[in-house]
């Protein structure tokens, strides 16, 4: 039973991550998001491209993916699968929902497996799964990004820090161990941001709309 429910939390989990909040919220609105900006389905695009309403809203969306994944379906199928399963369990339950919503986002089933970066939804599992760190790395990305007004690099750092942040609030190994793989997967997806870092080109974050070239045009 607790492999049949660990196969259905990973179900579970992923497809609700796999919701890319990004791009309906912009297609709502008459844009492809992937065309335009830095073509990702993230909120950070959304921003620039849609709106801050619009932005803020696909942020609190794909944080709450991955808090429903951690919080209610992981507990919700442990219970499921009855007294076989014990109270320690529900710790490899949460961190199954966790990976498959992230990885969800990231690799959405709705866009042929292309999808964000994981960042906002990575924050909502943290906040079902290890708290305390969260409000560690989340200082760690608002110092950053006040610094340097770079979303990406922010974002990097705050991600480098989460296994460290673990141990430090006295997460056990399993935990720190599975962060630390959710922070290079977090990483990896911003190679061409560090890519663009290094060569000075990166864009800093700023609420400026341009004109999408796919959106709406006025009639007379």
């Amino acid at each position: 039973m607790p492999t049949v429910g660990y196969i259905l939390t990973a179900l579970i989990a992923y497809l609700l991550g796999s919701i890319p909040t990004g791009f309906l919220v912009a297609r709502a609105r008459g844009v492809d998001i992937r065309k335009v900006g830095s073509g990702n389905i993230g909120a950070t695009n959304v921003f620039r491209i849609v709106g801050t309403t619009a932005g803020v809203f696909v942020l609190l969306a794909d944080a709450v993916k991955g808090w429903l994944a951690v919080v209610v379906a992981a507990r919700w199928v442990w219970g499921w699968c009855g007294p076989a399963t014990s109270e320690e369990t529900l710790e490899w339950f949460k961190l199954v929902a966790g990976v498959a919503a992230i990885l969800g986002h990231i690799y959405t089933c709705w866009l042929y497996f292309k999808g964000g970066k994981g960042i906002a939804t990575s924050a909502g599992v943290l906040v079902g799964l290890v708290p305390m760190a969260l409000l560690i790395i989340l200082g760690v990305w608002i110092v950053v990004f006040a610094l340097s007004r770079y979303v990406s690099l922010a974002s990097i750092s705050a991600s480098f820090t989460l296994p460290f942040a673990a141990w430090l609030v006295g997460e056990s190994m399993t935990i720190i161990v599975a962060v630390a793989g959710l922070a290079a997967l977090a990483i990896y997806k911003h190679k061409s941001n560090i890519q663009r870092l290094m060569n000075g080109t990166e864009n800093r974050f700023a609420l400026k709309r341009p004109a999408p070239s796919d959106a709406p045009k006025p009639t007379l």
